[in-house]
């Protein structure tokens, strides 16, 4: 296979088990919360205790963790929105907001092949 060339600088803890595009993928979002994080993003969610009322509970330090690695891959970035003690709002990067066509395939995927999902059709065609 070619190797695709980039100007882009590597994102710092990127474990590269080989330069299969999927691979490298999985290496930065392919956990079973980091996508669950994204979804919320993109659902509207900002802050850190917002995260946490999702369905799924994520545990705090994993959350944190999750946090910090989405920065780290510049998908999301924050902003202080409360000085003491300091409490961060996060949003979508450009480069996160260029995963919504994977987050609508595998909501539209899921919505066809797993009976009993909630229907996601509403929220997948607002663009």
């Amino acid at each position: 296979m070619k190797q695709v060339s980039t100007s882009q600088k590597e994102s710092p803890d990127v474990c590269r088990r080989s330069m299969c595009p999927i691979s490298c993928t999985l290496d930065i979002i392919g956990d079973k919360w980091t996508l669950l994080l994204m979804r919320d993003l993109f659902m509207g969610k900002r802050t850190y205790s917002e995260f946490q009322q999702s369905p799924e509970k994520i545990p705090s330090n994993i959350l944190a963790e999750r946090l910090k690695r989405l920065m780290a891959h510049e998908l999301i970035g924050r902003e202080a929105y409360q000085e003491k003690p300091v409490r961060y709002a996060y949003q979508l990067t450009d480069r996160g907001r260029s995963l919504w066509p994977v987050m609508k395939a595998i909501m539209q995927w899921g919505n066809e092949q797993i009976p009993g999902t909630y229907d996601t059709t509403e929220f997948r065609e607002r663009e």
